[in-house]
């Protein structure tokens, strides 16, 4: 399976693409910021991030996609940024029929370091030795999207499976219902 990992933003979009050749064995495909420069106007970065966003998902075929969660913010401003760009991802996958998967950066921490409260340092270099790196990636936007991609390998599957069995039990208790 192959994920793409989102670390959403309108100055730098991270994305990271990893692989996943058996259990536990992950490799890196690629991995890359999208930058948009401030003095555009908004819907000049959106289309920007759209555009190279399509190259990526063109040039790598993910299976999935993974989206960090935006939660709220002290600064609403960048809260407000993260949420277009992730929405400009979320678009994307729906018009190319790609599945989404969304993470927190908490469930990301806890599934790449063994803890939610781990710090950035801590995340990068657990990406750069599951990966087998030489170096951890630059800037920081592109680790924090291969961690996402990770997260999923990881945890994706298991999420998945968790929401079909809840689906499956909720069909369950309808059909009881209307045999009644």
């Amino acid at each position: 399976m192959r994920v793409l990992g989102v670390d959403p933003g309108l100055t730098r979009c991270g994305l990271g693409v990893v692989e996943s050749s058996g259990p536990q064995l992950l490799s890196m495909v690629g991995v890359g910021v999208i930058k948009t420069s401030a003095d555009l106007p908004l819907e000049q970065r959106l289309l920007e991030l759209e555009t190279q966003l399509i190259e990526w998902i063109e040039l790598h075929q993910p299976d999935v996609i993974a989206v960090e969660r935006v939660f709220s913010q002290l600064n609403v401003r960048t809260a407000m940024a993260t949420g277009q760009a992730a929405g400009v991802a979320l678009l994307i996958a729906a018009r190319k029929g790609i599945p989404v998967m969304m993470h927190t950066p908490s469930e990301v921490k806890a599934a790449v370091t063994g803890s939610g409260r781990a710090d950035k340092k801590q995340v990068a270099l657990m990406v750069q030795k599951l990966l087998r790196l030489d170096e951890i990636p630059k800037p920081v936007d592109s680790t924090d999207a291969l961690a996402l991609a990770i997260c999923h390998h990881w945890r994706g599957a298991g999420n998945a499976r968790v929401a079909s069995a809840l689906a499956a039990e909720k069909i369950s208790r309808v059909r009881k219902l209307v045999k009644k």
